[in-house]
């Protein structure tokens, strides 16, 4: 990768129980004082399944995560079971325990990689938002409603009718010692696609429930670009999508599903 992690790691190796993982101090959650971030935790499940089931010529093609019940700031544990092995698929579970509770559970879509058919079909294409390097806002900075632990650089302001788009690089390492994979990279981003997709002009009203990845390929560069494609809500349930990219041009979608919920005191 072209770019390193270089602040503190959210979470570190327990060195008493080698399959237990110790969150810091900043892997706290938005939301909900006490508890660690969701986003944090689809990155581990991630990390998991990709140590226990990718393999030579499969692609991880769909990454569902659902988040069931908010973690606890308490040591964490994942565990995978193969689902499916087919010829052509290969299906797998990642369950994230904290503090010995099921918080978070995770479906791995592997595909086999193949030659693609014949014929055009018309595609995203190529994304014409400046490169992050030329942005002004500065990685970091308060940007738009709230401030997040990784990198963000909005291509412009969220309020108003405009489309959103934003690239995202991630500030700190998941587990210490440890670069980020692409795969790993593209999860942790995954989640910033609820708030791309439901925030309003007042706020972000609206706390994820799940989203769904589907990636025809992963992530080249450490910068991972995402544009709000839609947004619609009935009832207090929202749900919405976004396109993927990074500097090379498009790679997947993101879906998410959010229920409504007050934005926490700041």
């Amino acid at each position: 990768m072209a770019q390193t992690e270089d602040g503190t790691a959210y979470f570190s190796p327990d060195p008493d129980h080698h399959d237990t993982l110790v969150p810091a101090p900043h892997a706290r959650g938005w939301w909900v004082p006490g508890t660690v971030h969701s986003r944090l935790l689809g990155g581990l499940a991630a990390r998991a399944l990709e140590r226990e089931h990718a393999a030579e010529g499969l692609h991880f093609a769909r990454l569902t995560v659902d988040m069931f019940r908010a973690a606890p700031h308490a040591p964490v544990r994942v565990e995978t079971t193969r689902v499916r092995e087919g010829r052509r698929i290969r299906v797998a579970d990642a369950v994230v325990h904290a503090d010995g509770t099921p918080v978070v559970q995770v479906r791995a879509v592997l595909l086999r990689t193949s030659t693609p058919p014949p014929g055009r079909i018309p595609s995203a294409g190529p994304w014409d938002a400046p490169p992050p390097d030329e942005l002004h806002s500065p990685y970091g900075e308060k940007t738009g409603f709230w401030r997040f632990d990784e990198e963000l650089r909005p291509v412009r302001e969220w309020q108003g009718e405009g489309r959103r788009r934003i690239w995202i690089r991630e500030r700190h390492p998941l587990v210490a010692g440890e670069a980020l994979s692409p795969l790993v990279r593209i999860a942790l981003a995954g989640d910033t696609a609820s708030p791309l997709a439901h925030a309003s002009d007042e706020g972000l009203g609206y706390i994820n429930a799940d989203y769904t990845l589907c990636l025809s390929r992963l992530p080249l560069s450490d910068e991972v670009g995402m544009e709000a494609g839609a947004h619609t809500a009935e009832d207090g349930i929202a749900v919405g999508h976004c396109t993927l990219y990074d500097t090379a041009g498009p790679l997947g979608y993101c879906a998410t599903t959010a229920l409504a919920n007050p934005a926490p005191a700041r």
